[in-house]
């Protein structure tokens, strides 16, 4: 018996047929308790699938008291909830909450009161949607077993001195950004007013800034970063002189025009059905740039989306566990060294 092709996924779902076309049978007699087995194990692996994907939504965000109804019994509604067609909601004053259809469709549900699964559902359309696995992606990233996996992985945290500038922008060559929002933030113990300075690769000085806060955005738009593919973010404390060692500047480059052209057209598929200019669309998006390392891109559609939703706990959650598992920021609860 030979196997001859790995067994092909449609939309999320594994392709059997494909698993039982490709086993070439060379002997009956002798492979005929294996097809068995072989057998047995895929329609395991279906109606497994199946069960998996017994839902109609999965709750993506979260603002305020909303509860559940699953059966008889009201239940606090989390993020990572499914909600099948049988089910209701109820939204309380001035919350919200952001749902994903099976088929990756959003909906953001505000009206307060008590919805019907099966109606939201006359609300979205059925076509599958690219912001699947979108969805996949940032459930995943933030369980509880993805936590507990990256304290693990982490190690020892090195604090630093207690005037050391700390940005939160990628280190070495890993800040490739697709826009032109420059976001950089800082924790440091020293106290402001701070320099920021963007610099190219010669060291010449493009940009500078001085702000009393720890954060600063830079519109790379501007006319004075024409031609500049790569860029260095200096930050210096004006009272104390705090400030970063060369090794320490993050760098921020510009995509190759190939890539550029493919976020573009990802990026489009996003927005076409994520509204870009809510909290809510904001957070597919910053899903979608960290699956494609944009780190720098995900940090301002987070930014954008509290912004938008400053009142709602969720994007605030998302933004600080993106930080941890980026290494752009010391996790409290790993252990020092």
């Amino acid at each position: 018996m030979v196997y001859q092709e790995a067994p092909r996924s449609i939309n999320g779902v594994v392709d059997f047929g494909t698993i039982f076309r490709n086993f070439r049978i060379a002997n009956p007699q002798k492979t005929m308790k294996k097809g068995r087995f072989i057998l047995f194990v895929g329609l395991f692996a279906v109606s497994n699938l199946v069960i998996a994907q017994n839902y109609t939504f999965r709750v993506l965000a979260n603002k305020g008291a909303n509860e559940i109804k699953s059966g008889a019994a009201w239940q606090p509604v989390k993020t990572g909830s499914t909600l099948n067609a049988t089910d209701e909601i109820k939204i309380s004053e001035n919350a919200s909450v952001g749902l994903v259809h099976i088929k990756g469709k959003p909906l953001e549900v505000t009206q307060p009161g008590v919805h019907k699964v099966a109606d939201l559902v006359a609300r979205v359309t059925s076509e599958a949607s690219v912001l699947n696995k979108y969805t996949d992606f940032i459930l995943s990233s933030n369980s509880a077993e993805a936590k507990k996996n990256r304290l693990n992985a982490t190690g020892a945290v090195h604090r630093g001195t207690k005037d050391a500038i700390t940005p939160q922008l990628p280190k070495n060559e890993g800040g490739e950004i697709f826009g032109n929002q420059l976001i950089i933030n800082w924790e440091t113990e020293s106290t402001g007013p701070f320099i920021v300075t963007v610099l190219n690769m010669f060291d010449e000085v493009i940009y500078t800034a001085e702000t009393a806060e720890k954060t600063l955005t830079v519109d790379l738009a501007d006319a004075k970063f024409s031609g500049e593919d790569a860029l260095l973010v200096d930050i210096k404390s004006k009272s104390t002189g705090a400030k970063l060692d060369d090794q320490s500047r993050p760098m921020v480059k510009r995509l190759s025009p190939a890539k550029a052209e493919k976020i573009k057209a990802g990026y489009a598929e996003v927005t076409k059905e994520a509204d870009p200019t809510s909290a809510f669309g904001n957070l597919f998006l910053a899903g979608f740039y960290e699956q494609n390392r944009l780190i720098v891109d995900a940090i301002a559609a987070y930014e954008k989306a509290i912004a938008l939703a400053p009142d709602d706990p969720t994007y605030k959650e998302y933004y600080l566990e993106f930080l941890y598992r980026n290494k752009l920021k010391p996790d409290p609860n790993a252990p020092k060294k």
